[in-house]
């Protein structure tokens, strides 16, 4: 039985050319890059190569981006950095946001006694600007600001440049998680009033371990890691040096190729959702589906049946991947804490589709015929 993907949203296949690029750094150019001799400064230059690439993709400084382990580690060095090097004592956030947002947020009001608020919600998923406006103007603290640019479970877009805008009136330090938007938009960071941004290599078909954090060239922050001078000190630890080149490599392609695969992707997307609605009586969709959304990502309610609490197990023995909420809570089963911010309904259930490149017409097809039968 040959397995049908529809999860990419929580990880995407490496693509061969990727793949390609981090091979000589994985076997003859295996140099430290903190060492002197001829090993050691072509890793180096392989680095500095793969940060200005980068820099230049998102518009940004290479003095800018600094890498990292992923998204998670990012958004915890800027989220702790805005505490403790820029005076942040009041945190605003949303519900609905990555857990390595909300756990650590949760952390630092209990462990330091930040304030925390949590902006209004629209019934569509996305932020009340008018709430985040009185939260701003209420507060007697310097605020961070954590809002993701696109949301991983229902797809949701925030209008990054007017919170950005929003953020400068009063003063605040604004961090976006865009792990789910670099390598899928065009950025232009020298004109994003934004001071931190992240992104992962894994959700664009570069490999998993690999993530930036892009730090506007106007804030001093101090390291998360402690331990050495890499990073131009600001990240301790030996360079993940072929999960950088596959970085550079992954966000090269995706942007060379961003026209012709974002409308692919969300033709292949919008095609799903008018035949589920052709053929399941009953389905809706979570979020902003035919508004401000992600190309990649498909949001289906079902109604509450003995059949449909039994979906995502059905889809699995029939050899397609969804899930039901974030690939890093799927594991618990505890529901997904996205939907059960913007709809309390117990009354149905949700299935994340997500797409990429890879995926065809035949196998939404193939997914609607087992849909009918399982549902």
């Amino acid at each position: 039985m040959k397995r049908i993907y529809f999860d990419n949203a929580a990880t995407t296949p490496l693509d061969q050319a990727v793949l390609d690029a981090m091979l000589p750094y994985m076997t003859d150019k295996f140099g430290n890059p903190s060492s002197i001799y001829s090993y050691g400064r072509e890793s180096r230059l392989g680095i500095e190569n793969a940060r200005k690439s980068v820099a230049k993709i998102l518009n940004a400084h290479p003095g800018e981006i600094f890498f990292t382990s992923g998204g998670t580690e990012s958004s915890n060095t800027a989220i702790n950095a805005a505490v403790r090097d820029l005076g942040c004592r009041h945190i605003i956030t949303s519900e609905i946001e990555h857990h390595a947002t909300l756990h650590t947020v949760a952390y630092l009001s209990k462990s330091q006694g930040i304030q925390l608020s949590y902006v209004r919600l629209l019934p569509n998923g996305h932020v009340d600007m008018d709430n985040l406006r009185q939260l701003l103007a209420g507060s007697s603290k310097r605020c961070l600001v954590t809002l993701m640019h696109a949301n991983n479970e229902i797809g949701n877009l925030l209008d990054i440049h007017a919170v950005g805008n929003l953020c400068k009136e009063f003063d605040a330090i604004f961090h976006s998680d865009t792990v789910q938007t670099v390598g899928h938009y065009p950025f232009d960071l020298r004109n994003t009033p934004v001071h931190f941004i992240n992104g992962a290599g894994h959700k664009f078909h570069g490999p998993k371990g690999i993530g930036i954090l892009y730090v506007n060239e106007n804030v001093k922050i101090t390291p998360y890691l402690q331990g050495g001078a890499q990073e131009r000190n600001m990240r301790a630890g030996t360079e993940n040096l072929y999960g950088i080149i596959g970085f550079a490599k992954a966000l090269e392609l995706a942007t060379e190729h961003y026209e012709a695969h974002s409308r692919y992707i969300n033709d292949l997307r919008m095609y799903m959702a008018d035949q589920l609605e052709k053929h399941l009586p009953g389905i809706t969709f979570n979020g902003d589906l035919r508004g401000r959304s992600l190309y990649t990502v498909l949001n289906v309610s079902f109604p509450k049946s003995e059949k449909s609490e039994m979906i995502l197990f059905n889809l699995d023995i029939n050899g397609i991947c969804a899930s039901g909420g974030s690939a890093c809570t799927s594991g618990a089963d505890l529901g997904s804490h996205v939907i059960r911010a913007i709809s309390s309904d117990p009354n149905r259930i949700s299935v994340r589709f997500s797409f990429s490149r890879q995926n065809t017409k035949e196998e939404v097809d193939t997914v609607i015929e087992r849909l009918k039968e399982l549902v």
